[in-house]
């Protein structure tokens, strides 16, 4: 009997379970939002909230907490990469990304120097929720499935980061309804303006 035990096993030993919830946090500070399993958003965002209180104690105790936590890894290392795709360079621009010169790598092609990912939750991600008492993530599921055992899929995100209401890309149609009833009003507004102009 698991009595007071906190959180889900997710079917995978304490080590594998305490990495997998490292690594999908340090994805959601890289990158603003992150898509997963349902069970595995649902494990790791407490995780993550309990992470942005404390960075956002901006203090070297609140760091060490931090560090001790997740793995300070290097970040935005794809910015400089040059075998990087055009396409995922635009697709990240959520938040200030460093200079490319920041970014160094050896003559091999392997990572020297670039940003690490305590630095950046502590003076990128806390300070965007430093008047914000806790809900710093929201899960939206997603309408497919994983190909390999059909479970549900959704997207962890921070909370004010998002690029629109309708992650999928598809507009909805109460999106669509609010457009044509601002469209019908401007166009009344400007009809009603004219004919007083005409009246006078």
């Amino acid at each position: 009997m698991r009595h007071r035990v906190f959180g889900k096993q997710l079917c995978v030993k304490e080590d594998h379970r305490r990495a997998m919830l490292r690594n999908l946090a340090a994805g959601l500070f890289e990158h603003g939002q992150i898509e997963t399993t349902l069970p595995k958003a649902r494990a790791v965002q407490p995780f993550v909230e309990k992470l942005i209180t404390m960075a956002k104690r901006s203090g070297l105790s609140a760091r060490r907490a931090v560090e001790s936590r997740i793995n300070d890894r290097a970040v935005f290392a794809w910015v400089a990469d040059p075998n990087t795709k055009d396409e995922k360079k635009n697709l990240h621009q959520l938040w200030d990304l460093p200079a490319a010169d920041a970014i160094e790598f050896n003559r091999y092609g392997e990572l020297r120097k670039a940003p690490r990912l305590v630095q950046h939750l502590m003076t990128k991600v806390a300070p965007l929720y430093a008047d914000r008492p806790g809900g710093y993530t929201r899960i939206i599921k997603l309408d497919k499935r994983r190909v390999g055992d059909q479970t549900d899929l959704c997207i962890l995100q921070l909370v004010g980061r998002e690029e629109g209401a309708q992650v999928s890309g598809r507009r909805s149609n109460r999106r669509r309804t609010a457009d044509k009833r601002t469209a019908y009003a401007a166009k009344a507004r400007d009809k009603g303006a004219t004919a007083e102009a005409k009246a006078e």
